[in-house]
């Protein structure tokens, strides 16, 4: 069976693309949220965060080829902005600690 085949990965790679696409909806009021609305939005950002980043390490320790492609993929597409993958979470993660670096200068 192919790592795609997978009805776990299937619903895994589904729930964080739903998650995703609801935070990001979310966070378009991120300025209007109080401090602690904005504590529990940096903190739902970091839990996506680490689940995505796990959900990629899965692509990368498997064998399936179409798992392989998938994160040559992205090597390339980040590629195209400069960057790769480790530096793209080390960029989300810095974001994140100067979010709550003002959250916490907030009255």
């Amino acid at each position: 069976m192919g790592f795609f085949d997978s009805e776990i990965v299937q619903q895994e790679a589904r729930q964080l693309f739903e998650d995703y696409q609801s935070l990001m909806k979310l966070g378009a009021d991120y300025g209007k949220f109080d401090r602690e609305g904005k504590k529990i939005f940096i903190e739902q950002m970091e839990s996506m965060m680490d689940r995505y980043r796990i959900f990629m390490k899965r692509f990368e320790l498997s064998e399936d080829f179409m798992a392989q492609m998938t994160v040559e993929q992205l090597k390339t597409q980040l590629g195209q902005f400069g960057i790769t993958p480790q530096q793209m979470f080390d960029q989300m993660h810095l974001t994140l600690e100067r979010m709550k670096a003002e959250v916490e200068r907030m009255p």
